[in-house]
């Protein structure tokens, strides 16, 4: 590894591959098999509710997506949904976890491009086997050194992160679509953050942008932009 290496961390879901369209679909589907009972409103704004209370339980992904979606179903329909229907909302879940992995645009020549003059790691939230499955299926893991699949990312995580793998938060730059779990905790461990919306975001995921002015934050249109970014940040050192 070059001596003016970083280490670059990536976000899986919606940063390397697509996810929150497949939820999206989802989504649609739910609200039509409930839609005789409740208003399309109701049922988002009780599934989200049922997904917040139950994320300590269940932790992020489909599966717990799944468990929450059968419970509001069964809380709004007062008990009355049926088996059959029931059947369907885990077939959904079923679905999910069988979807085909898509590349977001530019991601697999971009990593080609870095993978030989800086350290890369995954750095990703949710189940465990799933996310297991997905990069096995993506096509990328050969490009990165580590694969950290946590339960949460936050500053407590991220600064167990950096010394597990003795990184240096002044020379390293996580690249994701969320700034409450990319971006925002990096910045406050003194690491850099490459934001790179996803045109869909989860709305616990959702919070205001960091000061457009911070040196360390770098907002992105495509994982294209990341290698001149990193050339631009590395001039600063």
């Amino acid at each position: 590894m070059p001596a003016h290496a970083l280490t670059i961390g990536f976000d899986a879901d919606d940063t390397l591959w697509h996810n929150e369209t497949i939820f999206e679909r989802v989504h649609e589907r739910y609200r039509a098999l409930l839609s005789h009972y409740h208003d399309a409103a109701t049922v988002d704004r009780t599934l989200f509710a049922t997904e917040m209370r139950n994320l300590e339980l269940y932790g992020y992904g489909v599966k717990g997506f799944t468990l929450s979606s059968i419970e509001t179903a069964i809380a709004l329909t007062d008990g009355k949904i049926s088996a059959d229907e029931i059947q369907q909302l885990i077939a959904l879940g079923q679905e999910m976890l069988a979807h085909p992995v898509d590349l977001l645009d530019g991601v697999a020549e971009t990593l080609s491009v870095l993978g030989g003059q800086h350290r890369l790691l995954v750095i990703t939230k949710g189940d465990l086997r799933d996310q297991e499955r997905k990069l096995a299926r993506s096509g990328l893991a050969a490009h990165f050194r580590h694969v950290e699949i946590l339960s949460e990312k936050d500053e407590g995580t991220y600064a167990a992160l950096f010394r597990r793998h003795v990184i240096d938060p002044a020379r390293f730059l996580m690249v994701g679509n969320s700034l409450k779990s990319d971006i925002l905790p990096v910045l406050a461990l003194g690491g850099a953050g490459a934001h790179v919306p996803y045109h869909l975001t989860w709305a616990a995921e959702r919070v205001e942008a960091p000061p457009r002015d911070q040196a360390r934050f770098f907002q992105l249109k495509t994982v294209r932009e990341l290698p001149a970014t990193l050339t631009q940040w590395s001039a600063t050192f």
